[in-house]
């Protein structure tokens, strides 16, 4: 079973605002070269996408309302959703905030079959959390996601496991996963439109087109994806970047927003229960190269005050740039539990009370919602 929250970020925004049902409504920073987080399906209907430019969504889509994200809340409202999922089976594995893969096979005799297990779930999500969901199920992980995404929204759609291949047959090459826009070029010179076309061709020739690709592909073409579902996935890595509204060359801009970076980060990680043991910085330039640098640390750290210096640090050892930056980005790997992750001592008692601080400013934000502690530096300039 693969369950998927409908425009997950917009639901919860409408749960407060109930009078923008049925609007269009757009989540995210309506200023600067920001892109669209969620939109509602009103607004995907004239074409807004989710990582679209928000410059473009706010043409195609001039009076939407434009509401900037909560990203704590998002988390809380996750976390409730999990739990559905968690008393149904003990064999979950979350792929995002709004979705994941089930193993209900074990719940057949205490709950029914499949619909009426996909029933519960979406009554429970409705009705708990105040959202919708979308459930696919089938006899394969590949095949679920198909079923989801073609019943949304608030749908559920079953794939009887000998209708498979007569289902997927009858779907655009688009369907199966890896095909973007490139690989949809390749295929179409090769006459290959839909999953029946992958299916028809001879191994060998789409080995040739697409290398390693084309036999996965082909293997999806006909249902095939051994996959089991993987419960507690535990995320490799955790990050934040940004765009900047004009391109710069300007340190001590560059330096600010790794800074600002950094405690968004850090306050990730202290509130998933993680810390990381490698820092990395990402860059991209005015024509769109894109480098990044990444360095081991000597112990796991959820330290914005450490993972700032470790970024500072990186920036410096690229030297000048050749370009202006468009955008930056800051991300910690290797993450581990913070109830495994070995201490780091430290003799200098300035690195402890900077983490103590972050830690009482995750504590007034929980409390005040909006409130909270960042480094002077972070603050807006005082008019005078």
């Amino acid at each position: 079973m693969h369950v998927d929250m409908d425009a997950f970020f917009v639901s919860v925004e409408l749960r407060d605002r109930p009078d923008l049902v049925g609007k269009m409504v757009i989540v995210g920073h309506p200023e600067g070269r920001s892109v669209v987080l969620s939109a509602s399906y009103e607004a995907r209907a004239v074409g807004v996408r989710s990582a679209m430019p928000m410059v473009t969504a706010l043409r195609m889509c001039p009076t939407a309302v434009v509401i900037m994200p909560r990203h704590r809340l998002y988390q809380e409202v996750s976390a409730d959703v999990m739990a559905v999922f968690h008393s149904i089976t003990d064999t979950v594995e979350q792929l995002s905030v709004d979705e994941a893969f089930l193993d209900i096979s074990g719940s057949l005799r205490r709950l029914g079959t499949p619909l009426q297990i996909g029933a519960l779930i979406r009554r429970r999500i409705s009705a708990e959390v105040g959202i919708t969901a979308s459930v696919g199920i089938a006899a394969s992980k590949f095949v679920a996601k198909v079923a989801s995404t073609r019943c949304k929204p608030d749908g559920m759609l079953l794939i009887e496991k000998d209708r498979t291949v007569e289902y997927l047959h009858t779907l655009p090459v688009e369907a199966l996963w890896g095909v973007g826009a490139k690989t949809r070029e390749v295929l179409a010179r090769l006459g290959i439109f839909t999953v029946a076309d992958v299916a028809a061709t001879p191994l060998p020739a789409l080995q040739k087109a697409l290398g390693a690709m084309g036999v996965s592909l082909h293997a999806l073409s006909w249902g095939i994806d051994p996959r089991r579902v993987t419960p507690e996935h535990q995320e490799k890595s955790l990050g934040a970047e940004e765009t900047f509204a004009q391109d710069t060359f300007d340190d001590e801009i560059l330096t600010r927003e790794l800074l600002r970076l950094s405690h968004r980060v850090a306050g990730r990680l202290r509130e998933s229960g993680l810390s990381g043991r490698t820092l990395a910085i990402k860059i991209k330039y005015a024509d769109f190269s894109t480098i990044s640098r990444s360095k081991a640390l000597s112990a796991s750290t959820d330290s914005a005050t450490q993972i700032y210096a470790g970024a500072v640090a990186l920036l410096r050892a690229l030297g000048s740039r050749p370009q202006s930056v468009r955008l930056i980005g800051v991300r910690m790997e290797k993450l581990e539990s913070v109830d495994s992750a070995p201490l780091q001592f430290t003799l200098d008692p300035r690195d402890d009370n900077s983490r103590n601080a972050e830690v009482v400013g995750d504590a007034i934000a929980a409390r005040f919602g909006t409130a909270k502690i960042v480094p002077a530096r972070l603050l807006p300039p005082r008019r005078k």
